[in-house]
């Protein structure tokens, strides 16, 4: 055991990732039929159908992990990460959803990636909420480039996602500076845009919003009436823009500082009895 154990920490990267492809490759990709009775088993405690789905979705772990390739992070440690997230998706996984599983895991993949890389690619870890800010910045930034075909301004931004100039500034100072789409790549005769995957429309991205607003207004009905309308109010539920706290007490016939205290109250009841909440979110 001992000699096996000191053959295998000599193995290179390369030794391990191309072990671990073999390992793999064998395993089918299911039916969207088998997924779903996967599921089901699955939601009956059947640990058999839990590894059968694990299995076969390593493969997209991979793929997935690939696109995220730094010279700071090994590749198995992404992929590693992603079968993380893998897991937490299987257990969450609903058939009732109608969605391939494919489409559900990448967004819980990519999200346990992420994080890995903003607790191991900095020598002084930004906290979550300003790496999540930072991804969304640079992401609206690549956005709005492709859509203004130039640029946009810092201004441009902070107005598209609703943040203050100095805010975006801070954080980009914090996170290193936007790369111009145009920049060539030293000597190779291409550009950073060339690069680049589009990522203006994102299916997994646009049903995990959908499934994080099903699943939150289904917390929602846990609070009393008057706690459930002034958070739906507060972020937005009700379509628009977010109501103040002197809006909000017009509407409910109370006064702003009561509204603050119920808000105040229905989020810690939220944390306390919806805690499946924050695994959507950085803390």
């Amino acid at each position: 055991m001992k000699k096996a154990r000191r053959e295998f920490v000599s193995l290179s990267q390369e030794d391990i990732l191309r072990s671990y492809f073999a390992h793999i490759k064998d395993f089918p990709v299911l039916t969207f039929e088998e997924e779903q009775e996967l599921s089901r088993r699955i939601g009956k405690g059947d640990q058999e159908a839990v590894q059968k789905l694990i299995e076969s979705n390593l493969k997209l772990v991979v793929k997935i992990a690939k696109s995220y390739m730094c010279p700071d992070v090994p590749l198995m440690d992404l992929i590693q990460e992603g079968n993380i997230g893998l897991l937490k998706a299987v257990k969450k996984f609903d058939y009732r959803k109608k969605v391939r599983f494919s489409t559900y895991a990448s967004w819980w993949i990519k999200q346990s990636i992420t994080r890995a890389l903003s607790n191991k690619r900095r020598s002084i870890r930004l906290p979550h909420r300003k790496e999540d800010a930072l991804r969304k910045i640079q992401k609206t930034y690549l956005d709005l480039s492709q859509n203004f075909m130039r640029e946009p301004s810092i201004e441009e931004v902070a107005e598209h996602i609703r943040m203050k100039t100095h805010e975006v500034q801070d954080i980009l100072n914090m996170g290193g500076t936007v790369v111009s789409l145009d920049s060539e790549m030293h000597e190779d005769s291409c550009n950073l845009h060339d690069l680049l995957e589009d990522y203006t429309y994102s299916p997994e991205s646009v049903f995990m919003k959908k499934i994080m607003r099903e699943d939150t207004v289904r917390c929602l009905k846990k609070l009393f009436e008057k706690e459930r309308k002034v958070l739906m109010y507060r972020f937005a539920f009700l379509g628009g823009r977010r109501y103040t706290l002197k809006r909000i007490s017009s509407k409910l016939s109370i006064s702003p500082e009561t509204v603050r205290q119920i808000e105040i109250r229905a989020l810690r009841k939220l944390k306390e009895q919806a805690p499946e909440l924050l695994d959507y979110v950085y803390n």
